[in-house]
């Protein structure tokens, strides 16, 4: 089977690259912005009376919180805290007599104060009157098209109501309560709301109105923070397999917990995601490795059995070291992505040939310990384009400890300079090893062999990745690459490590090894 290509991936507001990071050689077992009118300030609404929407004897009963709406300055959302381009959108809509509402994560985001990775868009238009209003404006997606409109290099992802509306006229198993004394447009939102997978992204707004719906419950979720599916997490991880990762990624990065029944099915469903589309399942995974939440999402991962899935040869060193579900220890895994964490956020992720290659450094030196002052001269060497003698020099000046917790930095030799040297070259022999063995997916579903409590898996990196990931460390065996200039400084151009920029990879993934080993806050 032919690998797919990865050339890399970047955070959804700035570019449009969408394309799988790993590819499973097996089949599953399963103008100007114009101003936002203002408009007077309306009373909260709040203990509106709800009723049954019908429904067959029998069948499940959802109850959900009473509904409410909300001024948004009581929340601290302002209209300054919308990206320009997701405001032009807005705007464009607007003028044109559309309804527009912000929807989703973004909205959790803001309340949140955080800053949201993108921001959704629902309106009262449909698709086709979406894309005459822009004019680079495309319609994506067939099950449930949506417009993809290209606004200032960034992709603004906008919703019809139409669309909603016939995803939610199939068929349910539960029947759930719609807001009573309410208009037409009440209905219409709370049934696009119900359409959302958690409470906490089932919020809409109105940067018109100033009023932000809550129809489910969310804010309470929020204040609680709780990650709970819209309906029964049954049937919300069945109709959509996908949530499954997306509650893990949301509860990484925001450090919120899972409701009970949440919980319970995230875990009894993890073997589900292999219906993905691998291309949907790894684009997930990048989202939780490159977007500054790394570490908490391997802990979840690993807690819930999809680590095992997703990254065998990671799962197989848990298990190794005796790393238990719930375990609140750190290893030197867990450590380089927590360093990794430190310099990223959603809106400035890294290319994913970055956590690739500390996958790969880390599993070098899991398999083989290394003397603290190699790996050193390993990552500085890496910095400084391949100057083996200049990083020598440095490496002999460190004058603080390193990490003694870790297994994989074995005792301080006194080695001469030759000595030191072949050792640094060895480990990059090593580290493109496993890079080709993460290729391979014998090697990958032969993993964890003598685990037994892992699964089988043979979840493989593509090709393209491959060799972008090798590239990071080829500067070494290969000496001072030809017109190369060091990095002046700490600051990290976010763009350009996004595109995969060789000199911003390399000198992230050295800042990252570099800090786990020789930690300022070591005492």
């Amino acid at each position: 089977m032919t690998i797919s290509g990865l050339n890399g991936f970047a955070c959804r507001s700035h570019f449009a690259l969408r394309l799988p990071i790993f590819h499973c050689v097996r089949k599953p077992r399963f103008g100007s912005v114009a101003a936002i009118e203002t408009l007077d300030e309306p009373e909260r609404i709040i203990d509106e009376k709800r009723h049954n929407l019908g429904g067959e004897v029998g069948r499940k009963y959802h109850k959900v919180p009473e509904w409410k709406k909300l001024n948004s300055k009581e929340l601290g959302i302002s209209t300054s805290m919308i990206a320009r381009p997701t405001r032009k959108v807005l705007n464009g809509l607007r003028q044109r007599g559309y309804e527009v509402y912000l929807v989703g994560g973004c909205v959790r985001d803001l309340i949140l104060k955080r800053i949201p990775k993108d921001f959704d868009i629902t309106t009262s238009a449909e698709l086709k009157e979406v894309a005459r209003a822009f004019s680079r404006c495309e319609i994506v997606g067939k099950r449930f098209p949506i417009c993809h409109v290209h606004v200032e290099g960034t992709i603004v992802e906008v919703s019809s109501f139409s669309t909603t509306g016939r995803k939610f006229s199939g068929d349910l198993s539960y029947d759930v309560q719609s807001p009573i004394d309410c208009d037409e447009k009440d209905y219409v939102r709370w049934r696009n709301c119900l359409q959302r997978d958690f409470t906490i992204n089932g919020l809409m707004f109105d940067p018109y109105a100033k009023l932000v719906y809550d129809y489910m419950g969310g804010l309470e979720d929020i204040r609680k923070a709780k990650v709970k599916t819209m309906i029964p997490a049954s049937t919300s991880f069945q109709d959509d397999c996908a949530r499954i990762l997306r509650a893990v990624r949301i509860a990484a990065r925001l450090g919120f917990r899972f409701s009970r029944e949440t919980a319970h099915f995230v875990k009894n469903f993890a073997c589900t995601i292999l219906r993905l589309d691998k291309g949907r399942l790894l684009m997930e995974m990048n989202y939780m490795l490159a977007y500054g939440s790394a570490e908490a999402s391997l802990r979840l991962l690993w807690k819930f059995g999809l680590l095992e899935v997703l990254l065998p040869i990671q799962a197989a060193y848990f298990v190794h070291h005796g790393f238990r579900r719930r375990d609140k220890r750190t290893n030197m895994l867990l450590s380089l992505f927590s360093n990794l964490d430190k310099l990223l956020a959603p809106d400035r992720p890294c290319h994913s040939s970055l956590w690739v290659g500390i996958l790969a450094f880390h599993k070098a030196l899991s398999d083989q310990p290394r003397d603290p002052l190699v790996v050193a001269i390993f990552c500085l060497a890496v910095h400084n384009g391949g100057d083996m003698s200049e990083a020598l020099n440095i490496a002999r000046r460190i004058n603080r400890p390193h990490d003694v917790r870790f297994d994989e930095l074995s005792e301080l030799g006194d080695k001469d300079t030759e000595a030191l040297s072949d050792e640094v070259m060895d480990l990059v022999v090593s580290i493109k090893r496993v890079l080709s063995m993460m290729t391979d997916e014998y090697y990958v579903s032969q993993a964890m062999a003598e685990y037994p409590q892992a699964p089988y898996s043979d979840l493989v990196i593509p090709l393209p990745l491959y060799l972008k990931a090798c590239r990071i460390f080829d500067c070494i065996r290969q000496g001072t690459e030809k017109g190369f200039v060091p990095k002046q400084g700490s600051k990290i151009n976010y763009e350009m490590l996004a595109l995969g920029s060789l000199q911003e990879v390399r000198h992230t993934f050295a800042r990252i090894v570099f800090d786990t080993v020789y930690p300022l806050n070591l005492t």
